[in-house]
């Protein structure tokens, strides 16, 4: 895959070129990345083209965290709330 077309603005390149950035700026420049993608890419395979270019040679910049991170499955909630937990318990 053609880097342009993983990354068009040139957000993610930009994010490692940034001397100081943190975990969460780097989150909102993902959000930014993500929504200015079009709807009919499998945003996954661009995440892992980012990944190969940028983040496997940067392990420790805080975007590899990211990028890494948004292709792991959000884990099961461990609560929940309103109605169905009060009346969860009973038959």
């Amino acid at each position: 895959m053609d880097l342009s077309q993983a990354d068009p603005k040139g957000l993610v390149r930009e994010s490692y070129n940034i001397e100081g950035i943190s975990y969460g700026e780097c989150g909102q420049i993902f959000i930014d990345w993500v929504l200015s993608l079009p709807a009919v890419v499998d945003t996954p395979d661009y995440i892992r083209a980012l990944i190969v270019h940028y983040a496997l040679p940067n392990p420790n910049h805080p975007m590899s965290r990211v990028l890494t991170e948004a292709l792991t499955a959000p884990t099961e909630p461990k609560r929940r709330g309103g109605r169905a937990a009060r009346f969860a318990d009973r038959p």
